[in-house]
């Protein structure tokens, strides 16, 4: 059970970083008035639209480890 545990740190943690960056970032392009609108609005829609893939990847990884399924090279 703990080394499942150990498992979920990693990607829990480096989501989380990366959310907060993309979540950031976009919140710049928010505060910079100069900007004209359509980069506004793609540096805006691009990082949260990244943010929502790492947490889907994220998702992903936590099914893949409770399955018990590590490598999927061992597949092929």
């Amino acid at each position: 059970m703990k080394s499942k545990i150990k498992k979920f740190i990693a990607p829990v943690v480096i989501t989380i970083v990366m959310v907060l960056y993309f979540i950031g970032y976009a919140a710049a392009c928010m505060v910079f008035k100069q900007m004209p609108i359509m980069v506004k609005v793609a540096g805006i829609l691009i990082p949260l639209g990244l943010a929502g893939v790492c947490v889907f990847v994220l998702l992903e990884r936590i099914k893949e480890i409770r399955s018990g399924e590590e490598d999927d090279l061992s597949q092929y």
